[in-house]
């Protein structure tokens, strides 16, 4: 048996606001109960739903983007009694992370002992019942301790075993953003015959929704800055709209495809919503699991109820959403993107990137020996 210490090393969110509020700190190895498995965490990655638990920013109190309250919070730190989180109000002090790739080193119970030893990645969805929906459904970093530590004890049926060639920093970038998005597409009933407008093209889940898509052999039109459209259109889009060009240049381009298609995966929200609205065709969907631009929005809704257009919300995640991922990187059909990996130990260093220079590909937190 791996040699368990007493003690690890953590990044600790100790409340709602700016970078202040990590802290690395040495804190007791967490104890697992029956039914759970203890993993050593050998890599992590940073996800937008790190910062905005962080900020505050699932508070209904909140109306502008994340980057928008990160600069504010980085001025003058919130009132963590007043902020919420994404499922009720935050409790704090909080170990974050939402991805992890690490290996089990022990277990409860005897019928889960077969696991001590495997390398495997973590379900950072996962549910209080049997049933998966928003009711029941609990986020890892959010609303129990993640993988911003030397180890984290979770469920035994949330750790999946993976046989994969691919480096632990690089199974640590696919469990969110693959997830949400694998998730997205089920819900939203893709496939082949169908086009597909990717929001944020250039996103952990919008590169995610790309290459799931085109997987499926849909047709995928995306939205993102200039100096990444090569690197979205190595992923296989069909189209690519340019977000960076004077606004009244991008409206119209937007203008030009109304109703042209089927689905819209939304990550972003923000005051181009009612325009995108217009390009879903009559009996499309829109399926949205973020609004980092923004999450107050206008909405004519005779657009929605004259096109029979059906709006799904997409957090808690469909049983098979994850099963299938771990299936498409076992037979390699999933190429990660890791930008840079950090020491968990220089996250605010890491989360200061992930804000403020939106890279290609996930940035890794490697744990401390």
């Amino acid at each position: 048996m791996a040699h368990i210490p007493k003690t690890m090393i953590a990044a600790v969110t100790t409340g709602t606001g700016g970078y202040e509020k990590l802290k690395i700190r040495e804190i007791p190895t967490p104890k697992i109960r029956s039914g759970e498995v203890l993993v050593k965490v050998l890599a992590a990655s940073v996800n937008n739903t790190d910062i905005n638990t962080r900020l505050g920013w699932y508070s209904d109190r909140v109306d502008n983007s994340t980057t928008q309250l990160a600069v504010q919070a980085n001025k003058k730190s919130q009132d963590t009694e007043q902020l919420s989180g994404w499922n009720s109000k935050t409790i704090f002090p909080l170990i974050q992370g939402t991805d992890c790739c690490g290996v089990v080193v022990k277990a409860a119970d005897l019928g889960a002992q077969n696991l001590v030893g495997k390398r495997v990645i973590v379900r950072p969805c996962t549910t209080l019942k049997d049933s998966h929906n928003c009711s029941t459904s609990i986020w890892m970093g959010s609303d129990y301790n993640g993988s911003f530590a030397n180890f984290i004890s979770i469920s035994t049926k949330d750790a999946f075993p993976i046989l994969s060639h691919l480096t632990d920093a690089e199974l640590a970038s696919i469990p969110c953003a693959f997830g949400t998005a694998e998730n997205m597409l089920i819900k939203a009933g893709l496939t082949d015959n169908h086009h597909l407008l990717v929001t944020g093209g250039s996103g952990g889940v919008g590169t995610a929704l790309i290459r799931l898509a085109k997987l499926r052999g849909a047709k995928v039109t995306a939205i993102t800055s200039a100096e990444k459209v090569n690197l979205v259109k190595v992923l296989g889009c069909n189209e690519i709209i340019d977000r960076s060009v004077p606004e009244a240049i991008f409206l119209e381009q937007i203008k030009e495809r109304k109703n042209s298609f089927d689905i819209i995966a939304d990550t972003v929200g923000g005051s181009w919503f009612s325009k995108l609205f217009d390009t879903i065709r009559p009996g499309g969907k829109y399926v949205c699991s973020g609004a980092i631009a923004g999450p107050i929005v206008n909405l004519d809704l005779r657009k929605l109820y004259l096109k029979d257009i059906t709006a799904i919300g997409s957090t808690s995640w469909i049983e098979e959403s994850f099963f299938r991922i771990v299936d498409l990187i076992e037979s390699n059909q999933i190429e990660p993107l890791v930008h840079k990996s950090f020491s968990l130990t220089d996250i605010v260093r890491a989360q200061k990137l992930f804000i403020e220079t939106k890279p290609f590909g996930k940035i890794a937190l490697i744990p401390p020996e």
